[in-house]
């Protein structure tokens, strides 16, 4: 099963999505659906009980919902009770929602972009540019972004093609990279932008995205020419490469007297930007 995860946004609500390319449809995450729909302070719980009563009343619907890997708020992936299009049509049915009809019309929206970005790639980077520039994002922030997912694809790429498994060694690999550039774990790392859900890069300042590109690119061109065969030496290449990012942002940081890693996230970011377009 080949597949690319995404985070998806309903009004501003995250759901974490799955495209499988093999059966070339999504999985959504059904927790994720249920806090967007019910308001519910525990998701997770609400599912449950569903799950439940379901059963009892004789329903397959949540006996044929199969479970992915997912990423968590702890930067880690666990697996995930997910459904597909149709599974979620029928399960949306079984919770009263105002949100229930413009959900359906989300879910299909969402079903024809898929459709749209795979004849034209290109359409998937204009939407993607879109979504940051309404969120507030300035245009430069914007375009390191968008080159950071190129980077990371390319990183990704080279993991599958030496054997790294996606999910838990993905996560490990990459938080090796990141304590090695930045001297923080992920989860250190959104907990210092005080972030929980929320994908880290989209709160890094530019030279935060710079350099974490840095690092994931050099990774992606030692491992190249090493051709690690085992995990292990996947691990030792991934914090020689963001080692090399690391001793780059010290330097920086002695010349500029200034840390480059810092605790703005995205509304500072944000608010900043604003500030100075109205000098």
């Amino acid at each position: 099963m080949t597949q690319d995860s995404a985070i998806k946004l309903f009004n501003d609500k995250q759901i974490r999505t799955l495209w499988d390319n093999d059966q070339e449809k999504w999985f959504f995450s059904i927790v994720d659906v249920v806090g967007v729909l019910t308001g519910s302070p525990n998701p997770r719980k609400y599912w449950s009980v569903l799950k439940t009563r379901l059963k009892a009343e004789g329903s397959q619907l949540a006996t044929n919902c199969s479970q992915l890997k997912m990423l968590s708020s702890d930067g880690k992936y666990y697996k995930t009770d997910v459904a597909d299009t149709e599974q979620l049509f029928r399960l949306i049915q079984s919770i009263p929602s105002p949100k229930a009809e413009p959900f359906k019309l989300w879910l299909a929206k969402i079903g024809r972009e898929r459709i749209d970005e795979i004849e034209d790639p290109e359409i998937g980077i204009d939407r993607l540019m879109e979504t940051y520039l309404r969120k507030g994002y300035s245009t430069s922030w914007i375009n390191q972004r968008l080159k950071s997912i190129e980077v990371r694809k390319e990183l990704t790429d080279e993991w599958e093609n030496r054997g790294v498994k996606k999910g838990q060694e993905y996560a490990i690999l990459t938080d090796e990279i990141t304590k090695a550039w930045s001297g923080f774990t992920t989860k250190q790392y959104k907990e210092f932008k005080t972030l929980k859900k929320e994908n880290l890069r989209d709160h890094m300042t530019n030279l935060e995205l710079v350099l974490n590109m840095l690092a994931e690119a050099t990774t992606t061109e030692i491992s190249k020419e090493k051709k690690p065969k085992t995990f292990k030496e996947n691990q030792k290449i991934a914090k020689q490469g963001g080692t090399i990012a690391g001793n780059t942002r010290k330097e920086i940081e002695a010349k500029s007297g200034k840390k480059i890693v810092t605790r703005e996230n995205a509304k500072q970011l944000i608010e900043k930007k604003n500030k100075e377009l109205d000098k």
